[in-house]
């Protein structure tokens, strides 16, 4: 594929990604779809710290829900910054024709859900 004229792009992408070909849309349209999952399981960190707040688990004293839910509100905060910052260097990746860089954002995802899964099970018993 040969390199678009630089004038065509929006000040936008010309500002974030200065240099480089312009990839396969197929691959950037695929890149922007895992943004937005990722986003989604950000936003469901998010709601449920806040639903866990607000409707409570009977087995949590008030001070470890609220320390439950702020975590939970965190984790999606850092999930919802790492999805960005993940789509910008996969999107550069794919203009150098490098390879793509490590999802540094799984193991944050899996400790928040192995951490979500814990207050709920003391919240049951």
């Amino acid at each position: 594929m040969s390199a678009q004229n630089p004038d065509e792009r929006g000040a936008f992408t010309r500002i974030v990604f200065p240099d480089g070909e312009e990839p396969d849309p197929r691959f950037t349209l695929a890149n922007e779809r895992t943004f937005l999952a990722w986003t989604r399981t950000a936003l469901a960190f998010l709601a449920g710290g806040i639903a866990l707040e607000a409707f409570g688990l009977g087995g949590l004293s008030p001070e470890a829900r609220q320390m439950a839910a702020v975590a939970l509100i965190l984790v999606g905060a850092a999930i919802a910054m790492g999805a960005a910052v993940r789509w910008v260097r996969i999107e550069r990746a794919l203009r150098h024709k490098k390879p793509l860089p490590a999802p540094g954002i799984v193991p944050v995802l899996g400790i928040g859900v192995a951490l979500a899964s814990i207050v709920v099970l003391l919240g049951l018993f």
